[in-house]
């Protein structure tokens, strides 16, 4: 069974696949499409639910689900403009984090330095994906100060100066992802972002039993930092991007 459930903050629709009681997948559509499914013929399911009218920005997921949910869909839809198709996924625990703060000091973002946060995390979107969140829009402001809000975002500060940015992501009983890693690029091979991201991992994992992400299996510089903070894959993802 497949039902909806409607709320203001989901553009428009999160649908949950039950067996009776048990949760057999998830999807939500909005401007990214997130999957999660155990067989494929939810897949399908998830897929038929989809129309032809399509504004989404991405859809992310376990590999052989997006795969899947691609096939089902790529005759009625746009085709991407960059397809990630390996994004290893990691985590870490208490006793396999390893670091050092190396003088970087860890703190949530403070309400003033919403500007700062904005423009590195606009920067990084744009590193990565090609665009600029903040031409044309004032949304992204609007969720970055409401995510400091929330105390959902953490900067590193390194002789008074903000050296590292991230930002808290999905959690449940099990885990919390961080997101939005960032090191602006002339503060970047000097440690920080490992000092930083070590001091933040170190916090929140007094209230997760795991830390996790994802990257770009490309990513060799990334993949090196959170090998060396004690992070190993646990699952793969790939990402669809329009």
């Amino acid at each position: 069974m497949i039902g909806s459930q409607n709320s203001p903050a989901l553009r428009p629709h999160l649908y949950v696949c039950l067996n009776g009681s048990q949760i057999e997948g998830v999807a939500f559509f909005g401007r990214q499409v997130v999957l999660s499914a155990r067989d494929e013929s939810i897949i399908g399911a998830f897929a038929a639910i989809k129309t032809a009218a399509t504004f989404e920005r991405m859809i992310v997921g376990p590999r052989k689900t997006v795969e899947r949910y691609w096939e089902c869909v790529a005759a009625r839809h746009a085709a991407p403009r960059i397809v990630r198709e390996s994004q290893p996924v990691l985590a870490v625990d208490r006793g396999a984090l390893r670091g050092d703060p190396g003088g970087v000091s860890v703190r949530r973002a403070r309400p003033a330095e919403w500007q700062s946060v904005a423009v590195n995390s606009a920067a990084m979107i744009h590193e990565e994906l090609g665009y600029d969140p903040r031409v044309g829009s004032a949304e992204f402001d609007a969720n970055i100060r409401a995510a400091i809000e929330r105390g959902t975002w953490w900067v590193g500060e390194f002789e008074n100066q903000l050296s590292f940015y991230c930002s808290e992501g999905p959690y449940n009983a099990r885990t919390l992802q961080v997101q939005g890693i960032w090191t602006p690029p002339q503060l970047r091979k000097r440690g920080l972002g490992a000092a930083a991201l070590f001091g933040i991992c170190d916090s929140l994992l007094k209230d997760y039993p795991t830390i996790s992400l994802y990257v770009n299996d490309f990513n060799a510089a990334g993949l090196a930092l959170y090998k060396a903070l004690g992070f190993h894959q646990v699952a793969e993802f790939t990402t669809l991007l329009f």
